[in-house]
């Protein structure tokens, strides 16, 4: 086991350099075993990955029986686990949270393409084998995928899903099926029926490989950093994290480009997903979450309003949300939240619409239906009219195409394109539906991070005293000037977000707030 390492279970689990990463794994599995037999014998899902992280780097993550991120409550003890300082404390935190039931605990496995992937997945058969737990090893697969399959167990009455686990073609069949149902005469003169994909190297490569088999009638997809052998390569120069920080294509990609062809990059896992394009004039043009969850609220919009639903659709943003995409939202006449940074914090927010709508810029999101939502588009509570019924329709194809657990790179690649046909955008309409405002993030060291205290879902300090207005006042000069301050989560700085009209704006803007925080 692991000596002498401090573990911390975020919102992506445990992750850290693999060969650190064993207590974490172990006691994971034991939290998981725990959780499920709380939960009467539900189903619980590991996974082991490090995203986008470095090849050498890896981690490990719960499922929870909804098929989305674990319990808050349940991620300090997994951190209690994983930090017992001896065995005699392990058994003694076991007992603390032990649920007494007759249910057997039940786990499914599921991990990337990472060289340390199988080693650290055996560990964890050892650990659930002495749990007493029965589980079912799916071997590579997305992240997505396993959260997907986890909420399609629990949800199931099929006695086979439950025993043996349901087979992974369902995921494909289940995506493509209603990829095909979503306006079918679309498919006839397309305006998106190519896409080039960026698969990171990682562990949606294959997935993507089935999936642009079962639609390529309808939509060719060319797959690029596909090499799952050559583990180097795994996030090395391509990505969905790479494109986005860099503004850049792939390096594999580089002079290749074509003109106002759509490209995407998913990132390790496939968990986010990013589109851009380079115009006639080779300049680059990034479509980050922001325009992904722009394209989806504004058809889904059209839709609702179509089927005579009186649904509450909203899109739920962070601080990082570019102002232009809030802007563009608010003139369509959509409600928009904010939220702290984090996906549990969007995804709960995101719960409380009938539909709602989560992106953040990385690419990470996804589309929430509510229980209500689906059964009324199940069973209307009215008698529709053609064209409300075929409103009706497609909604309930994105309810099962996109993926309901959680922010999922294949099932938001096929909606996003799905929606880009049928509001006839190609990439260049896409990217001019609104223009993203000039914008700079700076890191400032600080020495106790702790002290800069913020309200307003993150927008506004309150601690220290008069620096907010301190930072008001500087804004104020600027011309669609907008800047905020923000304490890491897990190192001695603090973020500095500036945008304004220009880039000489916001790059001034920018250095002035940090020179405040300095």
């Amino acid at each position: 086991m692991t000596k002498n390492k401090k573990y911390s279970y975020g919102t992506a689990g445990f992750r850290t350099k693999a060969s650190d990463l064993e207590a974490a794994v172990y006691s994971s599995g034991v939290a998981a075993a725990l959780r499920s037999m709380e939960l009467k014998g539900k189903t619980i899902g590991v996974m082991i990955t490090a995203s986008h992280n470095p090849v050498e780097d890896n981690g490990v993550k719960i499922i929870d029986a909804d098929g989305g991120m674990l319990a808050m409550e349940w991620e300090d003890k997994c951190t209690q686990l994983a930090n017992a300082p001896s065995k005699a404390e392990f058994d003694f935190l076991i007992k603390q949270f032990l649920t007494p039931t007759t249910c057997q605990p039940k786990v499914i496995i599921g991990y990337d393409t990472r060289p340390s992937s199988p080693r650290l997945a055996e560990l964890l058969k050892v650990c659930l084998d002495e749990m007493s737990a029965s589980y079912i090893d799916y071997g590579y697969i997305t992240t997505p995928q396993l959260h997907w399959l986890v909420r399609l167990i629990n949800k199931s009455t099929a006695a086979s899903f439950l025993e043996e686990g349901p087979p992974i073609t369902e995921y494909y069949d289940t995506l493509t099926s209603a990829f095909s149902k979503i306006d079918p005469s679309m498919q006839d003169s397309p305006t998106v029926s190519r896409v080039v994909v960026d698969c990171a190297n990682g562990v949606g490569s294959q997935p993507l490989k089935t999936v642009a088999g079962l639609v390529k009638d309808s939509l060719s997809i060319e797959l690029v950093n596909t090499d799952v052998r050559a583990s180097e390569l795994l996030n090395n120069g391509c990505g969905a994290d790479f494109v986005k920080t860099k503004q850049s294509p792939p390096l594999a990609l580089e002079g290749k480009i074509k003109p106002n062809q759509l490209y995407a990059s998913i990132d390790g896992d496939a968990d986010r997903l990013i589109f851009y394009y380079i115009n006639q004039n080779r300049k680059f043009h990034l479509l980050d979450g922001d325009k992904i969850s722009t394209a989806l609220v504004g058809y889904l919009n059209i839709l609702v309003k179509k089927s005579g639903m009186p649904f509450s659709l909203g899109v739920v943003q962070t601080a990082y949300a570019n102002g232009a995409s809030t802007e563009y939202l608010q003139d369509l006449g959509i409600t928009t939240v904010f939220t702290p940074t984090g996906v549990k914090h969007l995804h709960k927010a995101a719960k409380e619409f009938d539909i709602g709508v989560y992106f953040e810029a990385n690419g990470h999101g996804t589309v929430l239906f509510s229980d209500k939502a689906l059964a009324n588009l199940a069973h209307p509570f009215f008698t529709p009219s053609p064209v409300q019924a075929a409103a009706i329709e497609q909604l309930q194809s994105y309810s099962v195409l996109i993926n309901q657990a959680i922010g999922d790179a294949i099932s938001d690649l096929l909606a996003t394109i799905s929606v880009l046909n049928a509001l006839h955008w190609d990439a260049s309409a896409w990217s001019n539906t609104y223009k993203d405002l000039p914008n700079k993030l700076a890191k400032v060291k600080v020495s106790d991070r702790t002290i800069y205290k913020s309200t307003d879902a993150e927008r506004r300090l309150v601690s220290p005293d008069g620096l907010q207005e301190k930072i008001d006042a500087l804004v104020a000069k600027y011309e669609k000037g907008r800047s905020f301050v923000r304490a890491s989560g897990t190192e001695d700085v603090v973020r500095v977000y500036a945008e304004a009209s220009t880039k000489q704006a916001a790059d001034e803007l920018c250095e002035k707030v940090c020179q405040l925080v300095l």
